[in-house]
């Protein structure tokens, strides 16, 4: 089903209702600046964006879908839409004095043309300046759109010309369906969600090999210290401490632990619905009556406390040996 401005709306309320309103009043600006994390719904906005600004079968503010401007758009091939992209490392004066070039004819069928610039961080100072004075003095029915992450890397005078819509991260509801629409299971989507609130690593995640691996280890080594705590050193030298044998693996790991001792909490004050690894609520359950709600909050400011000394000294094994320590003996987690 093709997407609409509603679909947009549930992910991004506020800047879309600014581009639907500027549409409706027949009054966009010429210059956009979409920026926020990946994954988010910027290049999807630019895309709609283009096909509702071109499109001449129009229904109020929804694009056909159907026309030819509209499917020239989705196949990437309508002569007066030009997408730059970074030349290696960066976008380069030659690419911006091309697109200038481009855009001094006439449109080919209409006299609209419009620009997306993705990554525009990626702007060398001059190819920056050059487009200062593009967007300054645009010409005709331009439309421009410049996609970023890093929105504090961008000129100030191209921010000042631009009006600037903020895309927020996807809420763990929206991104859990976002995954499960295409085809992650269940059980991956609410764990990637609650590792990361981008939409991108999210699906990369889902996909990964070692991610999959990694949440079975930690599960693995939680039961061994809830069910055998003295088999629990053995799964922490010969599973855990080759598998996070680094400073980020190790991050990833203190993070999944981060999220079972939440759900023992969620289990605690009755937010099952919250639960995250839902393909073990009996374990989890097992730990929500072995702990109180307490412990399990000291379990949370353990590994928090983890991940800063992971920050200062950078050394995974002693991270490990601590945390399992605290766990095992100090913490009393599950005394």
């Amino acid at each position: 089903m093709a997407m609409t401005w509603s679909d947009l709306a549930k992910k991004q309320p506020a800047a879309m209702r600014i581009l639907m309103n500027g549409i409706r009043n027949n009054r966009l600006a010429h210059a956009y600046l979409f920026s926020g994390g990946r994954g988010v719904g910027k290049r999807e906005a630019a895309s709609h964006l283009a096909r509702a600004f071109f499109c001449r079968a129009r229904d109020g503010i929804e694009p056909c879908g159907a026309c030819p401007d509209c499917k020239r758009i989705d196949s990437g091939n309508h002569p007066d839409v030009v997408v730059i992209q970074p030349d290696g490392r960066s976008i380069k004066k030659p690419q911006i004095a091309s697109l200038i070039k481009a855009f001094s004819y006439k449109g080919v069928e209409t006299s609209k043309k419009l620009f997306i610039i993705e990554q525009a961080d990626l702007l060398t100072s001059q190819a920056a300046n050059s487009l200062l004075k593009f967007i300054e003095e645009p010409q005709g029915n331009t439309l421009c759109i410049l996609i970023t992450e890093h929105s504090q890397k961008i000129l100030a005078t191209i921010l000042s010309r631009c009006q600037v819509l903020h895309f927020k991260p996807l809420s763990k509801e929206l991104l859990v369906h976002h995954l499960l629409e295409n085809g992650v299971s269940r059980v991956m989507a609410k764990t990637v969600s609650a590792v990361t609130s981008d939409a991108e690593e999210a699906t990369t995640l889902s996909k990964d090999e070692w991610f999959a691996n990694s949440r079975s280890i930690v599960l693995h080594f939680m039961e061994d210290l809830l069910t055998r705590p003295n088999h629990a050193i053995i799964t922490m030298y010969e599973k855990c401490a080759l598998h996070f044998n680094d400073s980020d693996k190790m991050k990833m790991m203190l993070r999944l632990m981060l999220i079972w001792f939440r759900d023992v909490m969620a289990l605690h004050i009755g937010q099952n619905d919250n639960v995250v690894y839902v393909d073990r609520m009996e374990s989890l359950t097992e730990a929500a009556e072995k702990m109180t709600a307490e412990q399990a909050a000291c379990a949370l400011s353990l590994l928090m406390e983890a991940q800063r000394r992971l920050q200062s000294n950078g050394n995974p094994l002693s991270v490990l040996e601590y945390v399992s320590l605290k766990l095992q003996e100090g913490a009393g987690v599950y005394a």
